[in-house]
């Protein structure tokens, strides 16, 4: 079973000083020894370095210390827990989605919108890790904030009212994540189980015939799609359940945008 993370278990002060880097930062003090000094942003870039190749599960202050050639204690000079890194973590790689939201050419708000929730689609499975982090207690951090400031910006020139805004973002953030989570897990599930993700579809589904020889019969409508190919591999190099959530999340973020556009210039109707 995944593990929910909650933001907000450590120092609140101290944790949000060092999220936004403000002047109550106690985070930039040298470390004493021959050694090149390190600093916060080392020591959370090194975590997530970890979190992206071995996963969560592999995160500690020992492993980033070792991977630095320090000792785990050395790491509490610049980060008081494993909590407080990880809101660290979450915050700095949305750092470079909202590098390239800032830095996008402006587009018609359709296009804008659809490779914005791209980007966060690749986001998602370059750090799967982030998607364990829930958001029911954000991190409310700096990179957060431009993230939805840039999708804001998008919507409010596109002539929603605020609260459409807002309403719109939130659907889109979670339609994104819901349906990257399956991507993403598709994409650990060989690693973790050691078995291929065909030889577990054909072996599994496989048993259908012997265990239910009236499936026809009890389920017609999802007889009559297999037979027209709806749940076919058209890319047998790419797992199964990532193309399946790609493709529907793309007929889902069309019918989003649709709604959306049905909803320009309604501000007070």
């Amino acid at each position: 079973m995944q593990v929910v993370i909650y933001a907000g278990q450590s120092d609140v002060r101290r944790s949000m000083a060092l999220l936004w880097r403000s002047p109550q930062d106690d985070g930039d003090r040298t470390a004493p020894g021959p050694k090149p000094e390190l600093s916060v942003d080392l020591v959370v870039d090194t975590a997530i370095a970890v979190a992206d190749e071995q996963g969560m599960g592999a995160l500690s202050m020992k492993a980033v210390g070792a991977r630095l050639g320090r000792t785990a204690m050395s790491l509490y000079t610049y980060v008081a827990s494993k909590n407080e890194l990880i809101e660290l973590m979450y915050d700095q790689a949305f750092g470079e989605l909202a590098d390239a939201a800032e830095q996008a050419e402006p587009r018609p708000w359709r296009e804008a919108t659809t490779a914005w929730a791209q980007r966060l689609w690749d986001f998602y499975l370059r750090h799967p890790w982030t998607l364990e982090v829930s958001q029911a207690r954000p991190v409310l951090g700096p990179n957060e904030y431009r993230l939805f400031e840039s999708m804001a910006a998008v919507l409010e020139e596109a002539g929603l009212a605020p609260d459409q805004i807002r309403s719109t973002f939130g659907s889109l953030f979670t339609m994104v994540r819901g349906f990257v989570q399956t991507a993403a897990e598709s994409r650990q599930a060989p690693l973790v189980t050691g078995q291929p993700e065909d030889e577990w579809w054909y072996g599994r589904s496989g048993q259908l015939e012997d265990v239910a020889p009236d499936f026809t019969e009890r389920f017609p409508v999802l007889s009559r799609m297999a037979e027209s190919g709806a749940f076919g591999n058209e890319d047998p190099t790419e797992p199964y359940l990532e193309q399946e959530a790609w493709e529907t999340f793309r007929f889902g973020l069309e019918a989003l945008l649709d709604g959306v556009r049905a909803r320009i210039g309604t501000a007070g109707s």
